[in-house]
């Protein structure tokens, strides 16, 4: 399977090309296109519970679509909700914590599922994280660019819970407030994550809920008369 990301960072599509009866899975409402070799099957995949997981804990959809190319091979195109950014990473056992509704797709050795850990909930805005593992290329997704930092072992980093996407799972995760109790009410910011290397982290460059934050008082109000 080959993957070329288009229009980075702002409009980004991942084009997939998939070979002789390869197949990779997406997140439902993923797909742009793909070409006439390929079909489709939507399924729980795991199962009832596992599926029923990832979607109330983890904030994914219960149904996931497999794109399966013929004998011929073939080409889907993916893309995600925001306007943002696609990151391709390569999983060799590593596993990899991805925050809720960045996951975007991953292809067969890749396994998905919700983590209920620690690490999960501290990262988080009050819901778990999607753990992916095994081996084999996963697509994340931001709303923004996407920004990645690599940590030395006993480096600490700090990252606003809104802006986080992706993390390895294997980093020590320890959630605080942005500063003293002046700072956490007055300075606009919410929680904070402190994360610890070695391993890799990868970040968006605008958050989701400072937009919905700044356009509620922007939509006109119902009159109550």
């Amino acid at each position: 399977m080959q993957v070329d990301i288009q229009f980075r960072p702002s409009y980004s599509m991942a084009i997939v090309t998939l070979g002789p009866n390869e197949r990779i899975r997406s997140d439902s409402g993923a797909m742009v296109s793909h070409s006439a070799s390929v079909a489709i099957e939507t399924k729980a995949e795991g199962g009832f519970l596992k599926s029923l997981g990832r979607a109330v804990l983890g904030g994914e959809s219960f149904f996931q679509n497999f794109w399966k190319a013929d004998s011929q091979g073939g080409e889907v195109t993916l893309a995600p909700d925001l306007p943002g950014d696609i990151a391709l990473i390569e999983l060799s056992g590593q596993p990899l914590l991805i925050q809720s509704g960045s996951y975007l797709a991953s292809e067969d050795g890749v396994d998905l599922s919700t983590k209920l850990s620690g690490k999960g909930f501290m990262a988080g805005e009050g819901v778990t994280m999607l753990e992916t593992s095994g081996a084999g290329k996963v697509l994340v997704s931001s709303y923004g660019a996407i920004f990645e930092k690599s940590l030395a072992a006993g480096e600490k980093y700090i990252v606003d819970t809104t802006h986080l996407v992706a993390f390895d799972a294997n980093m020590g995760v320890q959630t605080q407030s942005v500063g003293g109790l002046k700072s956490t009410l007055l300075s606009g910011e919410g929680l904070v994550v402190e994360l610890t290397g070695p391993g890799k982290l990868y970040m968006q460059t605008r958050s989701p809920k400072a937009f919905i934050d700044w356009i509620i008082p922007q939509v006109p109000q119902k009159s109550s008369n």
